[in-house]
């Protein structure tokens, strides 16, 4: 009878492992669906470009893929779907993120001059009468033309002295080098003289180079080209494949790496009828029994982690349904 007691106990103890590591998995049974559903979505966003290297290839620029209506980069000489940006000013751009990064960049540096040598200076300048805006800067082209900027640049005799001359964008700007001062500027035969964009403050002068198309000439705040343009780092090897295909598996993996990822630590919140309710039971009953010997008083420690965790839970809910709601 001894021997079958024993036998007995085991058999209880083992049932009772059995029991709790049942629990434990099925605790976290969902956390586990939603962690491995966005682990596979972060790979396969990983190996995006490898998967559809047959069909698509990247790293040669970005591709426009939509043009917003209101956008400053609509129009004749402006931006149009299939266009492959390949740089802006001396940045160049390979992908979505260059094109972000390069528009930043230039945003946060001062606006950069042109070199110009100073006999095309003379001639395609017109003496005009500057005045000043609000903001302290000068205007000197009161044509109301669209095609010419007003330019300001030092005296190689008088570099102390500000001058400022209305000269053609686009002549003053194509096949002309960067630079900051005069010093940047070439001085082999030809005189030089580096002019820079007089314009408001935030507003940039942006060349984009899109080949084989006539390069675009942007004037405005780097974040409207940056929000009303669409790119791609995609670019279709064949004329019959669409441009929004890469756009559309990139964004459902987003979303797919997102959503899980807030699922799985949702579910994780120790909270009435999500998995985190079975998870605090089983880590409960793993560590806290050797301390709480009373299996009510473990239930009651765990009702109150469990209701503390639902309001914290509800709180957050009716915070952002409020936040959404009051925009």
């Amino acid at each position: 009878s001894g021997s079958h007691s024993n036998e007995w106990i085991l058999v209880e103890e083992y049932s009772y492992m059995l029991r709790h590591q049942m629990l434990c998995f099925s605790g976290f049974t969902g956390v586990w669906h939603n962690f491995v559903l966005g682990i596979v979505g972060l790979v396969f966003l990983f190996f995006l470009p490898a998967i559809l290297y047959p069909f698509y290839y990247t790293g040669a620029g970005a591709l426009v893929t939509e043009v917003s209506q209101d956008s400053p980069a609509n129009g004749p000489r402006g931006l149009f779907v299939g266009d492959l940006v390949t740089s802006l000013q001396d940045c160049s751009v390979y992908s979505v993120e260059d094109w972000h990064a390069c528009l930043e960049n230039i945003y946060q540096k001062p606006q950069k001059g042109y070199c110009i040598k100073s006999s095309i200076l003379q001639q395609l300048s017109f003496s005009t009468r500057g005045f000043k805006r609000l903001d302290g800067t000068v205007e000197c082209c009161n044509n109301n033309s669209l095609t010419d900027i007003c330019f300001s640049y030092s005296n190689n005799l008088n570099s102390q002295m500000t001058l400022y001359a209305c000269l053609p964008a686009r002549k003053t700007i194509e096949a002309s080098q960067l630079c900051q001062t005069n010093k940047d500027c070439p001085k082999d035969f030809i005189p030089s003289t580096c002019v820079m964009p007089s314009l408001e403050n935030h507003t940039r002068l942006i060349r984009v180079k899109h080949p084989p198309q006539i390069d675009m000439l942007f004037i405005g705040h780097p974040v409207h080209l940056q929000y009303t343009v669409s790119l791609s780092s995609f670019v279709p090897r064949y004329s019959f494949l669409t441009l929004d295909l890469p756009l559309i598996m990139e964004t459902f993996c987003k979303y797919l790496i997102s959503l899980s990822g807030a699922l799985a630590v949702v579910n994780a919140i120790p909270c009435f009828a999500l998995d985190g309710q079975w998870i605090l039971n089983s880590f409960l009953e793993a560590t806290a029994s050797k301390f709480i010997v009373e299996k009510q008083n473990r239930e009651l420690l765990g009702f109150l982690i469990l209701l503390a965790g639902s309001a914290l839970l509800a709180a957050n809910v009716a915070l952002g349904f409020w936040v959404v709601t009051a925009r």
